[in-house]
Order: C-alpha cells, then sequence, then structure tokens
C-alpha cells in the first residue's frame, strides 16, 4: 500500500533534495531576473516608458558615434533582448555576456557625470549577473 506524501514532496528524492538546496533557489531567482530585466530594458529602447535611454550615454559615446547615439540605443536594445533570450537558453554562457554588458553600461554611466548612483547599481547588477553565472555551472540544465 503506497503512502500518500504531503503537498510539496516527491517520491524522487533528488527533487526533493534540489528544490529545498538553497543554492538553486538563489539560482532560480537569479535567473528569472536576468531574463526579464533585459527583455524589458531592452524593448524599452523602442518605447521610452520607463525612461528616456538617450539620455544615459555618455557625451564621449555619442562622439565617438558620430552623433548616432540614438541608433547606438536602438541596437543595444536588441542586444539586450538577445541577452535575456540568450540566459533562457544557455545561462552557463548568456550570464557573463550581461555581466560584460552590464561592467560596460558602468563605465558608460562613470562618463557621463552624475549618474554614479544607477552606476552603482549597475555594478550590483553585473555581480549578480557573475554569480548566475557561477551557480549556472551547477544548476542549469541546458
Amino acid at each position: 500500500m503506497s503512502q500518500a506524501l504531503p503537498h510539496g514532496f516527491s517520491d524522487h528524492p533528488e527533487r526533493v533534495a534540489l528544490n529545498s538546496d538553497l543554492g538553486y533557489q538563489a539560482y532560480q531567482i537569479l535567473h528569472v531576473a536576468f531574463i526579464v530585466a533585459p527583455i524589458i530594458a531592452g524593448l524599452d529602447k523602442f518605447f521610452d516608458r520607463l525612461t528616456n535611454w538617450d539620455m544615459y550615454l555618455s557625451p564621449l559615446a555619442n562622439r565617438v558615434l558620430a552623433g548616432h547615439g540614438h541608433q547606438f540605443m536602438l541596437a543595444a536594445g536588441v542586444i539586450e533582448v538577445i541577452a535575456g533570450i540568450g540566459v533562457i537558453l544557455l545561462p552557463r554562457v548568456f550570464a557573463y555576456v550581461v555581466s560584460a554588458w552590464l561592467l560596460l553600461i558602468v563605465i558608460n554611466l562613470l562618463l557621463c557625470h552624475g549618474f554614479y548612483d544607477i552606476a552603482l547599481r549597475d555594478f550590483g547588477l553585473c555581480l549578480a549577473a557573475l554569480a548566475l553565472g557561477r551557480l549556472s555551472q551547477r544548476y542549469s540544465h541546458s
């Protein structure tokens, strides 16, 4: 006679162990965050509902781009959407892509002279994406 297991429990011990593993839970949280955030930020580059993204491009970068800063921000939006989708499919690689991208954003923001708070936040996000990359070495099923 089989006994019914309480809600939330499985007869697969490895699944129970994984779901109670705090590292796996941290991986899941970061995985969702770095799927959703890049995709939303990337898409918003085309709609400017969250903010006017062009103001975050440093004057130096705009000069290097010969005044094509807006077009660059649109391209950045496409890259961010691709990075978010990449985190869905291959987090072991794309977590590091997102981390590097965020580091480039931090450097750009430091050159803006006035967005230091956002640069600090994005540095924290860069480290979180790096942590996702490390955790995905253990927990990613891709």
